[in-house]
């Protein structure tokens, strides 16, 4: 069975996670069976990169397994693909996967907007910062 994954990406608040939900809304109310994941949930933090790193797409690996057991061929992922190492990863989490990546665009100012309202707390300004640096990123 070839299971056809989703992976919306973009910046931090490009609205990954907003249509993440709405496609798997959309795909409910047409009664297609499908798992949706945004590995932002999955993810660790206080540990180093490569340790979060090594947890998050184990985790997938395990899901992506599940996925596989209940007999689904449908999957969409939230998770900015930033490099063609992370490609690589997703690849390895869930291998003969049929992978198609969607990025998603927003003004710079929007998304800041958007991250300051959502993270009130002490890294709103990292966060900030952060999606403009990960926009540069995904450009490249």
């Amino acid at each position: 069975m070839t299971v056809h994954v989703l992976v919306i990406s973009g910046s931090m608040g490009s609205g990954k996670t907003t249509v993440l939900g709405e496609a798997s809304d959309l795909l409910s109310s047409r009664d297609v069976a499908h798992a949706a994941i945004d590995l932002d949930a999955i993810s660790t933090a206080g540990v180093a990169r490569h340790v979060s790193t090594t947890v998050t797409f184990g985790s997938l690996a395990v899901i992506y397994s599940n996925v596989l057991g209940a007999g689904l061929d449908r999957l969409l992922i939230a998770e900015a693909v930033d490099s063609v190492a992370t490609l690589e990863r997703l690849r390895l989490a869930m291998p003969e996967a049929r992978i198609v990546v969607c990025r998603l665009i927003a003004s710079i100012p929007t998304m800041q907007a958007r991250l300051r309202a959502r993270e009130p707390g002490m890294l709103q300004a990292q966060f900030v910062a952060r999606a403009s640096e990960l926009e540069q990123t995904l450009d490249q």
